[in-house]
């Protein structure tokens, strides 16, 4: 029996980029059974439902509260594709991954290959993305154990989250941040979690509608020790280590920052998540304070 497959798409004040995904979305030689994409106001969605069959729901802004919604409007689904609303995915996408979760009844998260990523640079083009995309397609096939998905492309088998009332972390405000992995990590407790080569995609890494440095600068501190303390799969070591690196690299740019990206405000961050740890009032939300 097929599974059944909806994906979703979290947005907030990108409504020309979704439109985009959208329509990159539906070449897909095998369709999702629903498109549901979740806004925080209409602004959000403007032009969306004019691509045939997609469906919009409304929540909260905050990654997680927003991916918690389309899981609940989702019904009886086996499987949510979770893409950012700037993630192209390739024509074979949806067909890879119902291709392996049928396979293999034991994964819980299944992540594509992402054959460019935008996030670290000034961003891409949806041109660039096509060129990647078409010079990809010849690539390898198969999986391969992660870590964690990556929450820009990322299968879940909504199946094993009702049986396990799982929901990603709604503590988490905003952006998220490490969200994706935190899920990863509890489902990872019954089923695995894979990367799955021949599912394909280009993330665009738009820089439009994203927070404050300040803001993700504190959650870059905050979110992995809250998860870390939560001893439910995200290790303290690796709290550590990537609190470490993006500490440094804030730091190492903190002189000449690059334009695309509020090195100095992220600094601010860390440090006041960093004077809020020493007093022992650290915590994700704080973020919707600063």
């Amino acid at each position: 029996m097929a599974l059944t497959i909806v994906v979703g798409i979290p947005t907030v004040g990108r409504a020309s980029i979704l439109r985009d995904t959208l329509v990159a979305l539906a070449q897909q030689t095998r369709p999702a059974d629903r498109t549901i994409v979740c806004g925080s106001k209409p602004a959000d969605v403007a032009g969306a439902t004019t691509v045939a069959g997609v469906e919009v729901v409304m929540a909260e802004a905050g990654l997680p509260r927003q991916r918690n919604a389309l899981i609940a409007a989702s019904g009886d689904a086996d499987v949510m594709v979770f893409f950012d609303d700037d993630f192209i995915p390739d024509p074979g996408y949806l067909a890879a991954i119902e291709r392996h979760m049928e396979q293999d009844p034991t994964l819980a998260v299944a992540t594509g290959h992402v054959l460019a990523d935008g996030i670290g640079g000034p961003g891409l083009t949806l041109q660039a993305a096509e060129h990647a995309i078409a010079a990809g397609m010849s690539g390898t096939r198969g999986a391969t154990p992660v870590f964690s998905g990556y929450g820009c492309n990322m299968a879940v088998r909504l199946t094993m989250m009702r049986a396990h009332q799982l929901w990603f972390d709604e503590r988490l405000p905003l952006y998220g941040w490490q969200e994706d992995v935190d899920l990863s990590r509890r489902m990872a407790a019954f089923g695995t979690v894979m990367r799955i080569e021949d599912a394909r995609g280009v993330h665009l890494g738009t820089k439009q509608g994203r927070n404050s440095g300040v803001r993700l600068g504190y959650s870059q501190v905050a979110n992995p020790l809250y998860l870390a303390g939560k001893r439910a799969g995200y290790p303290l070591g690796r709290a550590l280590e990537h609190i470490g690196r993006n500490v440094a690299m804030n730091i190492a740019h903190f002189p000449r920052p690059e334009p695309y990206v509020d090195r100095r405000g992220r600094l601010r961050g860390n440090l006041l998540a960093l004077r809020d740890l020493i007093s022992c009032r650290m915590a994700p939300e704080r973020v919707l304070s600063l």
